[in-house]
C-alpha cells in the first residue's frame, strides 16, 4: 500500500446488547461494514484499519457484537462499526432475532451513520438476503457502498466484467462497488481513498 489515508485505529467498544451500545457522537461520522457471515468482514477492517484488531477464524458467524473501531483520516476522526454478519443457516431462530434486535437497535435514529458499506463475495454477487439487506438499509435511509470482497478466487482479468455482470443485475451502491482482495491485498488504498472523499463530502439533511 501506498502512505495509509487511514491511521491511529483502535477498538473502541464491543457491544453485545443495545444498552451497550456507545452513544452517537455529534462530530464524529460513523460508516458501518455489513454482509453475510463468511464474507471476509474482518480481514476487510483488519487491511483497512492497518491492524490486527478484528478477529478472524474459519468458524462462519464469529461476530456476534456491534464493535466501534476509532481512526484518523485526512477528513478528521471517525468510527467504522462492524455489525455481525447475517445468513448463516446454522444460527437458531432466537440468535438471529437477536441479531435484527441489536443492528436495528444501532440503526434506528443515528444520524451520525453516514454510510454502510454491504459487503459482498465476488464469486457470487448479491443473494437473497444480500437483497434483503439492501431493502432494509434503504428504508432506514442510510446510503448503501457496495465492497466486494474475495476476488482472488476470480481471476483478474475478468474483475471487471464480473463486476459490471453484477451491476447490471441490480444492486444499491452509492458509488462504482470496490473490488477488493485481502489475500492479494488489492483494492484498500482505493477503498481508503473513497471513505476520505466521502467523509470530506458534506452530508445534504
Amino acid at each position: 500500500m501506498t502512505e495509509r489515508l487511514i491511521t491511529n485505529a483502535r477498538l473502541e467498544a464491543t457491544c453485545f446488547t443495545p444498552g451497550q451500545l456507545i452513544p452517537q457522537g455529534i462530530n464524529i461520522p460513523e460508516i458501518a461494514v455489513a454482509g453475510r457471515s463468511n464474507v471476509g468482514k474482518s480481514s476487510l477492517i483488519n487491511a483497512l484499519l492497518g491492524a490486527k484488531l478484528a478477529k478472524t477464524g474459519q468458524t462462519p458467524g464469529k461476530t456476534r457484537s456491534v464493535n466501534f473501531y476509532r481512526a484518523e483520516t485526512p477528513a478528521g476522526t471517525f468510527r467504522l462499526v462492524d455489525l455481525p454478519g447475517y445468513g448463516y443457516a446454522k444460527r437458531s431462530k432466537d440468535e438471529r432475532n437477536e441479531w435484527q434486535r441489536l443492528v436495528s437497535a444501532y440503526m434506528a435514529g443515528r444520524e451520525s451513520l453516514r454510510l454502510v458499506m454491504h459487503l459482498v463475495d465476488f464469486r457470487h454477487g448479491l443473494l437473497k438476503n444480500d437483497r434483503e439487506l439492501q431493502e432494509w438499509i434503504r428504508a432506514e435511509g442510510k446510503n448503501i457502498f457496495v465492497v466486494f470482497t474475495k476476488a482472488d478466487k476470480i481471476a483478474k482479468g475478468k474483475w471487471r466484467s464480473t463486476r459490471d455482470s453484477y451491476i447490471r443485475d441490480g444492486m444499491y451502491s452509492h458509488d462504482v462497488p470496490i473490488v477488493t482482495s485481502a489475500e492479494k491485498r488489492e483494492g484498500f488504498d482505493a477503498l481508503a481513498k473513497f471513505i476520505v472523499n466521502f467523509l470530506n463530502t458534506p452530508q445534504i439533511s
